[in-house]
């Protein structure tokens, strides 16, 4: 099993390491008298075998996860633990219990011979039951006992994790013993039935859980905002239920201060905007604008930061933004699509590494000797969701100063148009504004260039939505 070999291959680095350590240590002792500075220092050795001791250390903990790395993916990608893992990926991309059921039947029923029972604990409501005779001979007793055993020995008010049970449908410990498992949360038991249960690795079952939990969050947001949509007279509960996508506040982060401002042309929005610390100096920035308006874009919307939201690699962002264009294109709304600006401030190495998918206004307003001058972060990707995505889309990067004012804002902020029909992203007055206004704070910086909007729409009614996210990069922490 996986847990053991990693155990096993702990303890055969150490010893190597160590063994090696103290032969080198031995043939390195002082073989001359204490007092004879003039041939050898005692000193030397000691020195020389911290350095080795050093370098061991190092060469041991990356051979270890060199190794348990290509264990894992060997192990969860072979045999009958393979399938569960073809399982798991799968379910990432699961959106309604249509498509989870759709690889119920094809993964675990007709490849891993395995049988599933979906059912609501509190009110035995069930979503899903697999055909008999795939569990014939497994249990002690015919289905509809069984199922009705499981029901009574597994009642609502049981608590949330991954349980094992045996042929007469009692816990046991240890997967290898049992004839089954059940994975509940929140109400919900996902019972899977196998008569050789000691063929998967125990490690799989975890990684089951874990995504079987985000599913019934996906799940839950998306037949939410679409039974929403369907009744118009709920706009505002919609736009409420959408706004609890956007950060409520804005994260305080080391040398880094924020700001945002969101102004929906109706209830709804697609604009969509997050901050999201990754540790004490990276820290994870996105603001977006779906296609069209209303409902269907307040969907895709939320589909956009729930898909963010649960990816654990954040500055992945080659990875995050194929994720995006998979999940907004396994909705089939043929016309949606985003563009969207994703970057990674690091405040210690002075840098923001980006993608801009077809996003016009990203820039850094940036202090020179001549005053403050402006640098796009100029797109280097397509729009998201509707067409291919280079697999090798290239990570662009630019320097950051300490008073370096970074500007993401969605195309309702340039394109807003005065009574001449002259675009305010093309006037020199759009760029004063920005220049005078990098020396404030965020919240003032994004008041002012808000004010300048609405002046400069004068009477007229706004024709998009108006976001916009600004980071000012703070000075180094004396």
């Amino acid at each position: 099993m996986y847990k053991t070999k990693r155990r096993a291959a702990l303890i055969v680095v150490n010893l190597v390491a160590a063994v090696i350590f103290i032969t080198l240590a031995i043939s390195l002792a002082p073989q001359t008298k204490i007092n004879d500075y003039r041939i050898y220092s005692n000193f030397f050795p000691i020195i020389v075998t911290a350095i080795l001791f050093i370098i061991l250390s190092f060469a041991s903990v990356s051979i270890y996860t060199s190794y348990t790395e290509k264990l894992e993916k060997k192990t969860m990608e072979s045999g009958a633990t393979a399938y569960f893992t073809e399982f798991v990926e799968k379910l990432r991309f699961c959106y309604s219990l249509e498509d989870f059921y759709r690889i119920i039947a094809e993964i675990l029923e007709m490849r891993a011979d395995c049988s599933v029972f979906y059912v609501e604990s509190v009110t035995n409501y069930t979503f899903y039951n697999s055909p008999n005779r795939l569990v014939a001979g497994t249990f002690n007793q015919n289905r509809s006992e069984m199922l009705n055993t499981l029901i009574e020995n597994f009642d609502g008010d049981w608590p949330d994790g991954i349980f094992f049970f045996d042929e007469n449908c009692g816990l046991v410990t240890k997967s290898k013993f049992s004839r089954g498992v059940l994975f509940s949360n929140c109400g919900e038991h996902f019972f899977i039935f196998c008569r050789y249960m000691y063929l998967f690795d125990p490690e799989i079952f975890p990684k089951i859980f874990e995504e079987f939990v985000r599913f019934q969050n996906r799940s839950r947001i998306i037949k939410d905002l679409s039974e929403i949509s369907d009744l118009s007279r709920e706009w505002a509960q919609l736009a409420d239920t959408q706004r609890s996508f956007l950060p409520a506040k804005l994260p305080e982060v080391e040398r880094v201060k924020f700001a945002a401002y969101f102004r929906p042309l109706i209830n709804v929005s697609g604009d969509y905007y997050t901050v999201l610390p990754i540790d004490e100096h990276k820290t994870f920035v996105m603001l977006g604008d779906v296609s069209g308006k209303g409902m269907a874009a307040a969907l895709v919307m939320g589909l956009v930061m729930n898909t963010v939201k649960i990816r654990e690699d954040k500055e992945d962002l080659v990875g995050t933004i194929h994720a995006i264009d998979e999940s907004i294109k396994s909705m089939h709304l043929q016309d949606k699509y985003t563009v969207l600006f994703m970057g990674v401030i690091d405040t210690e190495k002075m840098r923001i590494r980006y993608i801009n998918a077809s996003m016009s206004d990203p820039i850094i307003i940036t202090k020179s000797p001549e005053g403050y001058r402006i640098k796009p972060l100029s797109s280097n990707c397509s729009i998201v969701g509707i067409i291919p995505l280079d697999d090798d889309i290239p990570i662009a990067e630019q320097r950051l100063f300490s008073g370096d004012m970074i500007l993401m804002a969605s195309d309702g902020v340039s394109e807003v148009m005065n009574e001449e029909k002259i675009e305010l992203g093309d006037t020199q007055l759009y760029t004063d504004t920005i220049k005078a206004s990098a020396g404030k704070s965020p919240d003032e910086f994004i008041n002012d260039i808000a004010n300048l909007v609405m002046d400069y729409n004068g009477d007229a009614r706004l024709h998009d939505d108006v976001t916009m996210l600004a980071a000012k990069i703070g000075p180094t922490k004396k």
